[in-house]
């Protein structure tokens, strides 16, 4: 396939790496470490690899052994995240600095072809053609989950052939604890292969101490924030238009936050906010109207609102609703098996508890069936298929009529929507990213040398130039809680939301009055490889105000 010009160019930057990693290493071995929460539960599940500390890379000056061959297989799982092919070459290079003799092979579409024994070795011509580009395509990614011991038992089998002695899942929270489940099974059964996880989320819901960002959720947010000014540029052009615009975030609403940040829309609905201060849809929609209500006695009759993809889950009445609807699906999937869906409808409104019910029967018709989509493999509602910014601009729009009728609103409303997914989720990486991912998946094969499984590579210092970054690795079991899936409940890596105290938030509030009633947009325009170090490596507008740095 022909490249452009950009990516013939792009193909030629080499990652940066942490000076820790420029050579060879040693292992700094931390204090014993227990979960963020329901400590003997996950103990009890996890009793070979709960506990392990926190370790750290530094710098090996007189290193004593020559490093044998060993080989490494991948995974790909769930939904892309840019930088992704850039993990997969820093653990292809980070393998063979230990010695060329070292195999690398990559299972496709995701943990189903380490199920079903689909894989391919990964050379150095062929990732050559995948550095600093994004997607996942150089091996496919999937949504199977691993869960159970006759996969666990199957993959085992190919890692047997092929002589593998280690396993990366790149993946988010549910994949990483999957991988976490899948290391602790194979110590527990005796077998020398390690497993390590690698964090990915566009969203931005894996993170702590040891892991500041997710990969990719720097480059999706640079894009989607690029697209959002070109939208406000428009918008203060045209001055007719509401632009409603929906972004990725089920679990949190990091993304539209920074998109917040970066580019000062009229309005942000942040989740968590909804959440504590237990506002209904009709507060939201009271909010929104006052806005709008304010802005058209100015004569501006436009405006943008980003919605978070997963708000409809964070409204109180809402989430209590939801909960009893995936109950309500599962027991009683034959009752409604067959069913149109008018009768669906009114089958599940019968299903339910009084005050579920009335808030079921007041959601348009094509909400409420959004609502009642099969869940994903997870368990969760497929919130991006829940058309909420329509829901809500909809809801504001008959408010205004009301609000006309009674001589409080003079003014146009008209509405555009948007949701914005899958147009940054493949985006080639930034510079913080493609160096990011290098040094996550560098730094991976380092822990599978040092004989550690059940870890998941931690890169952090990261608001720091590059080669001050710091380099080592954190038990999964250390970010794992309990909760309810699919009706049981199971460990799972806790999802971090955003903090409400802390400095991205504060930053955000402390402009919405003005932002709301004045028309201050910021343009941030495309991505930028080449220039100045301030423009092109700078990080996240989150990362550096968690990190007290100034934006």
């Amino acid at each position: 396939m022909k490249k452009s010009p950009l990516q013939r160019i792009r193909s030629e930057y080499q990652p940066k790496l942490p000076k820790a990693l420029q050579g060879p290493v040693k292992l700094k071995v931390g204090d014993p470490t227990q979960s963020v929460a329901d400590q003997e539960e996950i103990k009890s599940l996890f009793p070979n690899t709960y506990g392990m500390p926190v370790v750290e890379f530094e710098r090996d000056e007189a290193p004593e052994r020559v490093e044998e061959p060993f080989n490494v297989g991948i995974i790909l799982s769930g939904g892309q995240a840019p930088g992704g092919h850039n993990v997969v070459s820093g653990i292809f290079d980070g393998i063979k600095s230990l010695n060329k003799e070292s195999r690398l092979y990559g299972f496709l579409m995701g943990p189903a072809g380490f199920i079903n024994h689909q894989y391919m070795e990964l050379t150095a011509g062929y990732i050559k053609e995948y550095r600093n580009t994004g997607g996942f395509d150089i091996i496919g990614s999937g949504r199977t989950k691993l869960e159970h011991p006759d996969q666990f038992d199957a993959g085992l089998k190919v890692l047997e052939e092929l002589d593998i002695k280690a396993l990366v899942i790149i993946g988010g929270d549910d994949s990483n604890t999957n991988a976490a489940v899948l290391a602790e099974y194979y110590k527990n059964k005796g077998v020398d292969v390690k497993v390590i996880g690698v964090p990915k989320t566009i969203d931005g819901d894996l993170k702590n101490k040891w892991i500041e960002t997710s990969f990719g959720f720097d480059t999706a947010c640079k894009v989607y924030s690029e697209v959002i000014g070109n939208i406000q540029r428009d918008c203060n052009s045209a001055k007719k238009y509401y632009h409603f615009i929906k972004l990725m975030g089920r679990s949190a609403s990091h993304i539209a936050l920074e998109c917040a940040l970066q580019t000062q829309p009229n309005y942000c609905i942040i989740s968590e906010e909804v959440q504590a201060k237990r506002m209904t849809l009709d507060n939201i929609v009271n909010a929104l109207c006052y806005m709008i209500t304010e802005r058209a006695k100015n004569g501006w009759n436009f405006g943008t609102v980003l919605v978070p993809e997963g708000l409809i889950e964070f409204i109180p009445s809402m989430k209590a609703l939801i909960q009893e609807l995936n109950d309500v699906l599962v027991d009683k999937a034959g009752d409604l098996e067959g069913k149109e869906e008018l009768d669906k409808l009114e089958a599940i409104h019968s299903f339910l508890t009084p005050t579920n019910a009335a808030l079921f029967k007041s959601l348009p018709k094509d909400i409420a069936l959004q609502l009642c989509l099969d869940r994903d493999s997870h368990g969760n509602v497929q919130v991006s298929l829940i058309e909420t910014e329509s829901l809500i601009s909809r809801m504001v729009g008959e408010r205004l009529e009301q609000l006309a009728l009674e001589g409080e609103y003079v003014g146009k409303f008209a509405t555009q929507h948007h949701f914005f997914g899958y147009e940054g989720r493949c985006a080639d990486p930034t510079n913080f990213d493609a160096d990011y991912c290098y040094a996550l998946g560098y730094n991976a094969a380092m822990l599978i040398n040092s004989g550690l499984t059940g870890y998941m590579s931690s890169v952090r210092n990261l608001t720091a130039p590059s080669e001050e970054w710091i380099a080592g690795g954190i038990p999964i079991t250390m970010m794992m809680n309990m909760e309810r899936r699919n009706g049981k409940m199971k460990p799972v890596i806790q999802k971090a939301l955003v903090n409400l105290n802390g400095r991205p938030y504060l930053k955000f509030a402390s402009m919405r009055d003005t932002l709301m009633l004045n028309t201050l947009y910021q343009y941030p325009g495309p991505i930028q490889y080449f220039g100045p170090s301030e423009i092109c490596d700078r990080p996240s507008m989150t990362l550096l105000l968690e990190h007290d740095k100034e934006i």
